[in-house]
């Protein structure tokens, strides 16, 4: 059943919730990453249980048609978790939500590998164009000498990394979409977060105090009631209607990064985002045409 303002409701908080999520793991100081992501997966199944108790069932969550494909979505989104985070303890909050938003870009690229998808001449100049964007972003860093000499700062190494596995993930819940609920893809992933940042402890884990640990189970809570936000958006509204609103991040990260951090991004990183953030709206809005006249093609 559409309902396109729920929709939008459930993005943009799908999009504060995630900036909270930063900032908690910003102000929990030196928490190895490992440690990080078992806390946002194990206490990410609270949000989880709840919704699905009062809704389908609990059941739902561990039925499943394919579950290589569980195994590979969890590898994929595990990795992207690691990278992730890994970004969020060495950029500023706005820096790494600018290089998220490569994702829809990235997201094309392996669609039409990949998938077969045909993208036309405008979607590849948007893709040029995004990372026209990326190279701006990247000046501050090391600039495109950096890309060349294979020197790239470890925070924006980790970023693009976290942005191609998340887009290499869109493309496997495609797939995964025709007989998996969507119950059921976030459960296994969290069960793999849990597992992997786990065993990491094993071997890499330091003490925590009270505050370290509430600020933790605080980032698996929020991070837990995005990630369903953002699950459930889609049953309301169109992806290529929603995607414009995951750039309000930019806003939340930028108010988080100056008012807790005194971070203030330089003004290159605004124009890169810029030029990304086009692209990527130009994208959406393409996929939204062909979706419309392909149904008339077939009318006609």
């Amino acid at each position: 059943m559409k309902n396109i303002s729920l929709g939008i409701t459930l993005k943009l908080a799908q999009t504060l919730a995630f900036s909270l999520m930063y900032a908690a793991i910003k102000l929990a100081g030196p928490v190895p990453v490992g440690e990080l992501v078992f806390f946002r997966g194990f206490f990410a199944f609270i949000p989880l249980i709840v919704w699905t108790s009062f809704t389908v069932g609990p059941s739902v969550m561990v039925r499943t048609k394919r579950p290589a494909y569980h195994v590979g979505r969890s590898a994929v989104g595990v990795a992207s978790m690691f990278c992730n985070f890994t970004a969020v303890k060495l950029l500023a909050l706005a820096t790494v939500t600018a290089f998220s938003f490569m994702m829809p870009i990235f997201a094309v690229v392996l669609a039409a590998v990949f998938l077969g998808e045909h993208v036309g001449r405008y979607r590849w100049g948007a893709v040029v164009a995004g990372f026209i964007g990326v190279l701006l972003m990247i000046e501050p860093h090391g600039g495109l000498t950096s890309i060349i000499e294979l020197h790239m700062s470890p925070g924006v190494a980790a970023a693009l990394g976290f942005s191609l596995l998340s887009a290499i993930v869109v493309v496997l819940i495609r797939q995964m979409s025709t007989t998996e609920r969507s119950e059921a893809i976030v459960f296994y992933f969290m069960a793999s977060c849990t597992v992997a940042g786990a065993l990491t402890m094993i071997w890499d884990r330091v003490p925590l105090s009270l505050e370290q640990v509430l600020l933790l189970v605080f980032c698996g809570l929020i991070g837990g009631m995005g990630q369903m936000c953002m699950t459930f958006s889609y049953r309301y509204a169109e992806p290529s209607l929603l995607a414009s609103f995951d750039y309000a991040a930019m806003i939340w990260a930028t108010l988080l990064g100056y008012f807790i951090f005194a971070e203030v991004p330089e003004t290159i990183l605004f124009v890169g985002a810029g030029v990304v953030i086009a692209a990527g709206m130009f994208i959406a809005w393409r996929e939204h045409r062909l979706h419309v006249e392909r149904p008339r093609e077939a009318v006609t």
